[in-house]
């Protein structure tokens, strides 16, 4: 029994369900849609949340299998099962065979299957060409990460029908590259004590130059956010005239990232900083207080 509860746990830690809060995205078209009400349309972007998930799993298992090498001489990730030798690499191959048959079989379930499951098939092709080639190039690598999101929220958009604004389009995509590049810095600071890139493209970035892409992504990030609570088409939208004023939260967090990334430097996994600190959580829960509040209440 207590093998079994092993490889369960070590399969759990590959396909990384704590990073399934990521695939929140896919809702995001629902958000800001005003159709979390709809039981059909909340139905369908849950289906493909779930779908989501499971083909991000299998590309994490590709993931580490091509970089089982480099893990093994990482401090942190020579602990992820494959480089620790809890798993083999014929069995996390099983493992992402399973995760994209799962995928397959909940994309299945949508009356559009067929234009979310091409979403979602663009989607792992190209996380494929990323773990063989392209994660080694600096900027095109998070440029992919954040295109990703990108993918979820068109994913989302089609399974329920709501068309997306440009301004949602090129704001997760900000949002997303900020978080990437705000990665990368740990990486960086890594390289800096260690002498040792922990990726190959880590040589291509400092931290000056991280620093400024971190402050570019979010000040646009924002001045975005802005654009889009003062357009005439979402004001006509949401029927208000008061969404300007959640752009408060969305500066505060973006500062208070910018802090746990450069006086902390904590900022190597967005993931962790969104389950665990207490201050990004209460900004997030205020930002969507906020924000249902001039919607749906004035």
């Amino acid at each position: 029994m207590e093998p079994m509860t092993t490889k369960l746990s070590a399969a759990l830690r590959i396909i990384r369900t704590h990073q399934w809060i990521k695939n929140v995205f896919v809702l995001i078209p629902l958000f800001f849609g005003e159709a979390l009400t709809d039981p059909a349309a909340l139905t369908a972007g849950c289906i493909t949340m779930v779908a989501y998930s499971f083909a991000a799993s299998a590309i994490y298992c590709l993931n580490d299998i091509i970089d089982v090498d480099a893990d093994r001489a990482h401090p942190v990730k020579c602990k992820r099962p494959i480089a620790s030798g809890e798993v083999s690499v014929r069995e996390a191959y099983g493992l992402m065979a399973l995760m994209l048959i799962l995928s397959a079989g909940v994309v299945a379930l949508l009356d559009n299957a067929l234009a979310v499951g091409g979403i979602i098939t663009f989607y792992v092709a190209l996380n494929v060409l990323y773990c063989v080639k392209l994660k080694d190039s600096a900027i095109i690598d998070v440029c992919i990460v954040a295109f990703g999101f990108v993918l979820r929220i068109l994913a989302g958009g089609v399974a329920t029908g709501v068309v997306l604004s440009k301004w949602i389009v090129l704001m997760t995509f900000l949002l997303a590259l900020f978080l990437s590049f705000a990665k990368r810095r740990d990486d960086v600071l890594r390289m800096d004590a260690t002498g040792v890139a922990p990726r190959k493209n880590t040589i291509r970035y400092n931290l000056t130059f991280i620093n400024q892409a971190i402050t570019i992504t979010g000040a646009v990030m924002l001045v975005c956010y802005i654009m889009y609570t003062v357009s005439p088409e979402t004001i006509a939208h949401f029927h208000s005239d008061y969404l300007y004023l959640t752009s408060v939260p969305v500066l505060v967090g973006l500062l208070r990232y910018i802090q746990i990334a450069v006086v902390d430097k904590k900022s190597g996994d967005p993931t962790k900083v969104v389950l665990k600190d207490r201050a990004t959580q209460l900004i997030i829960l205020a930002w969507f207080l906020a924000f249902v509040f001039f919607i749906y209440i004035v």
